[in-house]
């Protein structure tokens, strides 16, 4: 069986990966092939094929970002786009199954493959944005189609009888098992976890939570933080960046851990570039500019702090959406003045605050499981070319 996931951002493609795994487990010798509509990062698990570049947004053109759209222009996207068009009609006899994650956009590139096409809805909820009328015609084309809860299913059932709720974001990181991770927060109390995100903004936004790290740290003389680096992310470029804002860099031989921050002789950041399922199992609070990452720490029971930082109001939408999204699990504060360090002291300092937050999380992001689901649906169209 041949099967090709098309992707339409970074957390779409995590999505992939975890898939791709659940098919390697059933069906095995299948060839997973991976196109990435947005972004260069390099697959672990799948063979990169097809036209791929980075864009300045990231990937966020969403909600007429008219500012956005126009740095992608002039960045090459509508040859970009055309590329990947022309790719997807040759590769048709190249696939039997196409898997699209993502949006309604992801959907319709992997229609022109004219194979049978699963379509994994990760950007639309009834909780935020339901699917409009446009986008249910191209939900009907789709062999089987699966959305993120089971409220979104329910209002899709009228016209797509056959929907399913499935949300894979909950099988990202739900199987903690790395070891590293005790040491990336040992002796931190509370223990943060900082995630910047996996777009080139992330060097921009980890300079920001380690100073609100910083400032915390005044407060609770053993707080510490784990600053996870995305896959594709320059480690050094983030040491660089500390050390430019004043923080004593010490690089290290472990690739897990390959820096740490201290200030004075007091040790209290340390990068971390290993699973972030073992991560969350160790920390009390995110404070998060991420993404998927933010939804897989909500899904762990892990209370999430953002922080609204964004001058263009228009790009806000991302934020608002995913408030949207998570609920209670998630807090968005002001990034000015004493806002960011006293929003957060607010919530360590209430542990039944945060034990909401925590079943909030789980309760927006459902079950694990959605992976299998999704994968053994694969090899039943499979089986039918």
């Amino acid at each position: 069986m041949r099967v090709l996931f098309v992707t339409n951002g970074h957390g779409e493609a995590a999505i992939a990966e975890r898939i791709a795994a659940e098919l390697e487990r059933i069906a095995a010798g299948a060839r997973l092939d991976h196109l990435a509509l947005v972004g260069d990062v390099g697959s672990q698990h799948l063979r990169d094929v097809g036209p791929r570049a980075s864009m300045p947004s990231g990937g966020l053109i969403a909600m007429f970002n008219l500012r956005n759209i126009a740095r992608d222009l002039r960045a090459g996207l509508l040859g970009l786009t055309l590329e990947q068009r022309r790719f997807l009609r040759r590769f048709r006899e190249e696939c039997d199954v196409v898997v699209a994650i993502g949006d309604v956009y992801a959907l319709a590139m992997a229609l022109l493959a004219g194979k049978p096409t699963v379509f994994v809805g990760s950007a639309k909820s009834v909780a935020v944005a339901p699917y409009g009328r446009v986008e249910k015609r191209f939900l009907r084309r789709a062999d089987a189609c699966f959305v993120r809860d089971e409220g979104t299913a329910r209002s899709l059932r009228a016209d797509l009888p056959g929907v399913e709720a499935a949300n894979a974001i909950a099988d990202l990181y739900a199987a903690p098992g790395d070891p590293a991770a005790r040491r990336a927060v040992e002796g931190f109390t509370p223990a943060l976890a900082l995630f910047p995100g996996s777009r080139e903004n992330a060097y921009d936004d980890a300079a920001f939570l380690l100073d609100v790290t910083r400032r915390l740290a005044a407060s609770y003389p053993a707080l510490g933080a784990a600053l996870s680096v995305a896959r594709g992310l320059d480690a050094e470029r983030f040491a660089h960046g500390a050390a430019k804002a004043g923080w004593q860099v010490r690089a290290t031989h472990d690739e897990s851990i390959p820096f740490v921050l201290s200030l004075g002789r007091r040790e209290l950041v340390r990068a971390w570039c290993g699973d972030l399922g073992s991560l969350l199992a160790c920390v009390t609070l995110v404070l998060g500019q991420a993404g998927t990452a933010n939804e897989a720490a909500a899904a762990a029971g892990v209370p999430i702090v953002a922080f609204e930082r964004d001058r263009d109001r228009k790009a806000s939408w991302y934020r608002r959406r995913q408030r949207g999204l998570l609920g209670d699990a998630l807090v968005v504060l002001s990034s000015r003045g004493d806002g960011p360090v006293n929003g957060v002291r607010a919530i360590l300092d209430d542990p039944a605050r945060r034990a909401r937050m925590g079943a909030a999380g789980r309760s927006r992001m459902g079950p694990a499981g959605g992976a299998l689901r999704i994968a053994e649906r694969i090899v039943a169209l499979g089986a039918t070319v």
